[in-house]
């Protein structure tokens, strides 16, 4: 699992830290750095398996002392990376001393080879039988190649090992870069993807983003739950993923926020496909597992916006963020361009508007 943080932005981190802080002072929790990436953690909704606990914690009215807090740090927030990166040093020694015995063996065996075919052509020269000497060359070579075979056979099995771990280290790095509650790509991934992507678009390439917010979405988590909400957000997750185009970048953007980098698209393009999201995200029908009930209809609420050129970002999402609060203040459940921005005067920035986001 990723304990790490991503590296948000600074209403988003503030927003985070507050509730956290909140939260942690109505239950008496002492504001140490490890309990508060607990709670830091719980409230950004990166960590299933946290919220989980959390969760089960509080139903059962269980109080959030000194020893609850440290066993949630050190199951859930402690870094697992350390420990595989321990594991794979270790493994990567043991490889490069069995590499290293090899090529020691190899160099003994060419050596102990040469001195034996040496010796093999000074008996030559003192007439010793000719097919004496092929004998005994015969065996020397054969002894030679069983040797190389052996060596072989070692070097293909540590290979073997060598990709084992090139495909952990893999994995290891897609999770660093993968948002665990829905499965796409985190802000880490996406600011590494919105940054090769401005370069393209500084040339002359089209580029927009979509900003997502589930409508209603506090309601929502009060009359059913996190766990329904969850589930909510991966099926909004799936749904955004299935609906963009394959060079596109479906991401968490925070919360309840989803996000989507469309390369190679003008406004247009971009808003028919946040229409596209919008209308299965309306059309889906949400079930309680549990219970089978059929629960309430979700919308969303998106904003569009294209990069120029010059600009930054934080200029783009900025713009985007802005048009998605006018959909919100319109009604929900519809997409907003920039180019609406401007008809309704919405020039203040969302960032001097108090940080508050809409449920």
């Amino acid at each position: 699992m990723d304990a790490s943080f991503d590296d948000p932005d600074y209403d988003y981190a503030a927003s985070i830290a507050g509730r956290a802080m909140r939260v942690m002072a109505e239950q008496r929790i002492a504001p140490t750095p490890t309990n508060f990436a607990v709670w830091y953690q719980y409230f950004a909704g990166s960590h299933d398996d946290l919220r989980n606990a959390i969760d089960l914690l509080i139903d059962h009215n269980r109080p959030f002392d000194a020893r609850t807090n440290q066993n949630l740090f050190e199951t859930y927030v402690a870094p697992q990376l350390s420990a595989a990166i321990v594991d794979t040093s270790e493994r990567l020694n043991a490889l490069m001393g069995a590499a290293k015995e090899f090529l020691a063996t190899a160099i003994a065996d060419n050596h102990s080879q040469m001195q034996a075919i040496s010796e093999v052509a000074d008996q030559g020269q003192s007439g010793v039988d000719p097919k004496a000497l092929v004998a005994q060359l015969m065996n020397e070579l054969a002894r030679a190649a069983t040797r190389a075979t052996r060596l072989e056979a070692g070097f293909v099995e540590k290979a073997r090992e060598l990709d084992v771990i090139r495909a952990s280290l893999s994995k290891s790095e897609e999770r660093a870069r993968t948002d665990t509650l829905t499965g796409l790509a985190n802000r880490r991934a996406l600011d590494e993807f919105l940054r090769k992507a401005q370069v393209t678009a500084d040339w002359g390439e089209p580029l927009s983003v979509l900003l997502l917010d589930i409508d209603h979405f506090k309601t929502f988590n009060d009359d059913f739950g996190h766990g329904v909400g969850d589930q909510v957000l991966r099926l909004m997750a799936r749904v955004l993923r299935e609906k963009v185009r394959a060079q596109d970048l479906p991401a968490r953007y925070g919360g309840e926020e989803l996000i989507a980098v469309l390369p190679d698209a003008d406004l247009a393009t971009c808003a028919g496909i946040a229409e596209h999201v919008r209308r299965a995200i309306a059309e889906c029908t949400i079930t309680r597992r549990s219970t089978g009930e059929t629960l309430p209809s979700i919308s969303v609420s998106i904003g569009v916006a294209q990069y120029r050129s010059g600009e930054t970002i934080a200029d783009l999402i900025e713009r985007c963020d802005r048009a998605l609060y006018l959909a919100k203040g319109g009604g929900r459940n519809r997409v907003v361009t920039e180019i609406e921005l401007d008809r309704a005067g919405l020039r203040a920035s969302v960032f001097e508007r108090s940080g508050h986001r809409f449920a």
